[in-house]
């Protein structure tokens, strides 16, 4: 923030009057995207006033501790072409360093507690090929010698499972586990992380699991960029106050859920969330159109010189790399979504290329370049398999894999949980190279003789063109 902006007030509760609402949720990921989605939608809920979120973080305590000198408050700018919106959000009542599981425990524990949400990454289930927990993974291990030992657990997974067994010492009932990660049928998959890991601890506490929490999958939608001093700066002017955490946000949100709550919720249709028996299309339809394309964008648009989202697409060749993409996926996606409701796929295309287009989003593609190893596996692979599985190559697919083996062995450092065995893989040569790469990705297309040939075919394909002017 600039120096004329040093004595402004800073945003609170009583420069903002709004009395914090009782924590009934209790959030894992406390990010951007976390403030811009679910904090959002619980915001605008009719029965917001009954809803407060308690939100933890993961990594370090930075959110928490500039969130708590401001009551919980921030400001969401919704950023369009045509300008910006201000909105304070009073949902979270509390921020709490992710390191605080006593506090975490308490807060599960509690009767009144019914819903926990989480954005902790894709990568962060720790699951295996076989979908199945990663038992052998050194978080994992360290964790259950923590927990074991009484200690207190230090990834997201193992502190979960800390609390969950605070409430079922507390009989403090059932609740619902609701995960807002881009996974696909992420509901099982946090079910099958979270059980995993409790069984291998308690084995009563895995059957308590199972008997008392539900897990709600969600497919979840808001290109949510981070946040710069500019837009700090520019909350300040526009609002006449110091807001230390605004999150910028384009005016598009979707959330589509499906799943039972236990012990209740809020009223997120009131924000316009869609509650549907079905969520597979709706899941596939967004992790293989917007998240794939975003992954072929941060690959192939960084090859290409390009440091935005906006920057890629106006890239006729990246553009055209999306378009046969999109072509190979919609081939692959249900015509009618849950309940008979049409996705309308032209209409979800065409939106998209706006949404991307929008220049005021600086969304960086170095950041949605982060584990390609875990997204590849939702966002391409099976795309790809589909397509081969019609007799159709799934070239576009492919292309995609080819341009992080290309991004991976180019850039100087890759941001991945496999980032060891990557960096393995790119000191082999040749089609071995492509295998033990795909191998990390999914282990059944790198024993493909004929897919490990067309991915090597399409290596180079971003790297060998200039930019367009």
């Amino acid at each position: 923030m600039t120096a004329e902006h040093a004595g402004l007030p800073q945003l609170n509760r009583t420069l903002h009057p709004s009395p914090k609402p009782p924590v009934r949720i209790v959030h894992l990921g406390l990010g951007a995207f976390h403030r811009s989605h679910q904090a959002w939608y619980t915001h605008k809920a009719a029965d917001a006033a009954e809803w407060g979120i308690a939100a933890f973080t993961g990594r370090r305590p930075d959110a928490a501790l500039a969130l708590a000198e401001q009551d919980g408050l921030f400001t969401l700018v919704e950023r369009a072409d045509s300008g910006d919106s201000f909105t304070v959000v009073g949902s979270i009542a509390e921020a709490v360093d992710g390191a605080d599981v006593k506090r975490l425990a308490e807060l599960v524990s509690a009767p009144a507690t019914a819903v926990i949400t989480l954005t902790i990454t894709e990568a962060a289930y720790r699951l295996g090929t076989d979908g199945q927990l990663d038992a052998s993974a050194p978080d994992v291990v360290a964790d259950l010698a923590l927990l074991g030992s009484g200690g207190a657990p230090s990834t997201p997974l193992g502190r979960l499972v800390f609390a969950l067994a605070a409430r079922r010492a507390s009989g403090a009932g059932p609740l619902a586990v609701v995960c807002c990660d881009n996974l696909s049928d992420n509901g099982t998959v946090a079910r099958n992380a979270v059980a995993g890991l409790a069984r291998a601890w308690d084995t009563g506490l895995g059957a308590w699991i199972a008997e008392n929490v539900s897990f709600v999958s969600t497919s979840v939608d808001r290109i949510t960029p981070r946040t710069t001093d500019a837009d700090i700066d520019a909350v300040a002017q526009a609002c006449g106050y110091r807001d230390n955490s605004p999150v910028v946000a384009e005016p598009f949100a979707n959330w589509v859920l499906s799943g039972e709550f236990p012990a209740g919720r809020p009223r997120w249709e009131d924000a316009g969330a869609v509650f549907v028996d079905h969520i597979e299309p709706y899941e596939n339809r967004k992790l293989w159109l917007l998240n794939g394309a975003h992954s072929l964008l941060a690959y192939a648009g960084q090859l290409r010189g390009h440091t935005t989202v906006a920057e890629a697409l106006a890239d006729a060749v990246c553009l055209d790399a999306v378009e046969r993409f999109w072509d190979e996926a919609e081939a692959n996606l249900s015509s009618a979504g849950a309940g008979g409701a049409d996705l309308q796929i032209p209409a979800y295309r065409a939106a998209l290329l706006d949404r991307f287009s929008n220049a005021r989003i600086a969304h960086h593609l170095a950041q949605i370049a982060m584990d390609g190893s875990t997204k590849l596996r939702m966002r391409a692979v099976p795309v790809m398999l589909a397509e081969r599985s019609q007799g159709r190559s799934g070239a576009a697919a492919a292309l995609m894999i080819a341009a992080w083996a290309d991004f991976s062995a180019a850039a100087e450092t890759v941001q991945d949980p496999l980032a060891t065995e990557v960096a393995a893989a790119n000191r082999l040569s040749g089609t071995e190279r492509v295998r033990a790469l795909l191998a990390l990705v999914d282990p059944a297309a790198a024993a493909d003789a004929a897919v490990v040939e067309l991915v090597t075919g399409l290596l180079g394909t971003f790297v060998a063109a200039a930019p367009a002017t």
